[in-house]
């Protein structure tokens, strides 16, 4: 699938901050390491989601995707995030702002080559463009889903012409990624499952006279990567849900995940 090759390395600051991203161990899953090239990415990455841990950690009948939380230096030197607004058309999640990513076909390699080739395909990003440079920890939905997310940083953002997949995407547009940390432009909404509270944060984002309302786990995404890259939690309580972090729990096992996710549809909406 995508092309690995040595993209433009960018300003210092987005130098610097590679290289820091590689460094950076989530909780469960190894980072991307220095080599560039796909016969030493894929081993790392593969690893993350083809162990045998991780085949006895996630049940079969669990579908898995990935998504592409891909930074770039602005014109004021601010780190901005792109992201979509899914075509009102859709069946599911029409309308509403998405990280680019899907499903993972059986041709994808891994998590990032499900990444790099949704985001391909659904806003014409090409592969070469994006220096992957962490995998961060899974998370599960309450819809069956594994869905992992997948950080690069395109480095030459003039090089990447946006060409919205007419059937899934409606506006391609970009944010700040540091908003995601700041307590402004933002409300939440208490939840429950299974007796636990948690929040579901909405951002307002205005940007050329149109406003857009990102939410659920894409806002939840965005705060987990922003509080990486600037290395501070958020200026308000995240409180996410528990089972969003079912992915890297040493206790879950297959035989209770139908269990607990036969709990999560009492709570359908939202998350």
């Amino acid at each position: 699938m995508g092309s690995y090759n040595n993209p433009n390395p960018g300003s210092e600051a987005l130098v610097n901050l590679a290289q820091r991203l590689r460094l950076y161990k989530p909780t469960r899953i190894h980072q991307i390491p220095d080599s560039v090239s796909r016969e030493t990415r894929f081993p790392v990455v593969k690893s993350i989601s083809n162990t045998p841990e991780s085949d006895h950690r996630h049940p079969q009948n669990l579908k898995r995707a990935a998504v592409l939380v891909c930074v770039f230096q602005g014109n004021n030197g601010d780190l901005r995030v792109i992201l979509t607004k899914r075509s009102s058309t859709l069946s599911s999640h029409s309308g509403e702002v998405a990280l680019p990513g899907g499903k993972r076909d059986e041709t994808d390699a891994d998590d990032v080559d499900t990444a790099l080739r949704e985001a391909k395909e659904e806003i014409g990003l090409d592969p070469s463009l994006v220096n992957v440079v962490v995998v961060l920890d899974p998370i599960f939905t309450k819809h069956r889903m594994i869905v992992v997310p997948v950080v690069g940083i395109l480095s030459d953002a003039e090089a990447f012409k946006p060409s919205p997949c007419a059937d899934e995407v409606e506006v391609i547009f970009d944010a700040p990624l540091e908003m995601f940390l700041k307590d402004e432009n933002r409300w939440a909404e208490e939840k429950e499952w299974k007796g636990e509270k948690y929040l579901l944060h909405y951002f307002d984002y205005e940007t050329e006279n149109v406003r857009y309302l990102i939410w659920a786990l894409t806002a939840g995404v965005l705060i987990r990567v922003a509080s990486v890259v600037y290395e501070r939690p958020p200026a308000f309580l995240e409180l996410r849900p528990k089972f969003w972090d079912m992915a890297i729990t040493e206790d879950v096992s297959v035989g209770n995940f139908d269990q607990e996710f036969e709990c999560q549809r009492l709570y359908r909406k939202g998350g």
